[in-house]
């Protein structure tokens, strides 16, 4: 095969390579790291201390027990602000961590079983064990009415069934290409080396092109933080979501700079041993006969 042919062949496999490199490990992060419950639940643990979640869950916590109590113009003047202290010192406990733990992994479990089932229903998530946690909290506070909070098993919905196709499809589409798209660019960056007439310059090619992938998932993930906030229709909540948006992308991010670090350093590794082997050849190379230089003139 001609230079010229083999070297455009290995840039168009390598450029392809690194285009597929960013879709893979945003497909990888959703499938082996969102899709496993127990690396969500532990993801999502740390939430528990943060100030911004706490509230945003003790202000939803509160509204709901006010209207499960019953009229509020009769009972928010003397009760709300009990409630309320109630509420935001029980996130302080061990046993807001557990509930949060709890809910977390039940609304986790049900939207993969709907995900991962064929059947046309909504997800709902009974709330009943979480709300009997709080009212256990609040009775022990001598809070008002605590003691009027009905304990029923509520469900609640998590995602629509009219949604829920949409959302199969895609997680289905995923699960493939989380698999897939790795392998696919790896192989492609692997043939686009093996077919190079320079295998150095085709390696520092790659690298690159592996840290601009990391590079462009980084700004992707920092895109998709502004536009999910942005998309919020209470600013209140949005210090909460972007604790639990920077918490579930804390994998990506994570892998976004390794691929950038690694490309840059395996690129500059190239090109210092290329430098290197600029060096020897011209330390080797044969010193110019004078006797001959002369001769050559003369000619």
């Amino acid at each position: 095969m001609p230079t010229r042919l083999r070297n455009a062949l290995s840039a168009a496999l390598i450029a392809l390579s690194c285009l597929l490199l960013p879709f893979g490990a945003l497909a990888a992060w959703v499938v082996y790291g969102l899709a496993d419950t127990g690396t969500y639940v532990a993801t999502m643990a740390p939430l528990a201390a943060d100030p911004a979640v706490r509230g945003a869950v003790a202000d939803a916590v509160e509204d709901g027990i006010m209207r499960e109590v019953g009229d509020r113009r009769a009972t928010s003047p003397e009760a709300r602000p009990f409630v309320g202290d109630a509420v935001r010192s029980f996130t302080r406990t061990e046993a807001f961590r557990a509930a949060l733990d709890a809910g977390n992994r039940a609304v986790h479990d049900a939207v993969l079983r709907a995900l991962r089932d064929e059947r046309e229903r909504a997800v709902t998530v009974d709330l009943a064990p979480i709300t009997a946690q709080v009212k256990h909290r609040l009775t022990a506070d001598h809070v008002p009415l605590a003691r009027r909070i009905p304990v029923e098993h509520t469900a609640v919905d998590v995602l629509p069934a009219a949604e829920l196709d949409r959302f199969r499809k895609g997680y289905h589409v995923l699960e493939v290409a989380g698999f897939w798209l790795p392998l696919a660019g790896a192989v492609l960056a692997v043939t686009g080396i093996a077919v190079a007439a320079c295998r150095r310059r085709a390696v520092m090619a790659t690298a690159l092109g592996t840290a601009l992938g990391g590079a462009l998932l980084a700004l992707a993930v920092v895109i998709g933080r502004r536009l999910t906030l942005a998309d919020l229709p209470e600013a209140a909540h949005r210090p909460a979501a972007g604790a639990i948006y920077d918490a579930l992308t804390a994998t990506l991010r994570t892998v976004s700079w390794l691929l950038f670090v690694v490309g840059m350093a395996v690129a500059l590794v190239c090109r210092i041993t290329e430098y290197y082997a600029r060096l020897r050849r011209v330390s080797t190379a044969p010193a110019p006969d004078p006797a001959r230089e002369q001769t050559r003139a003369r000619v």
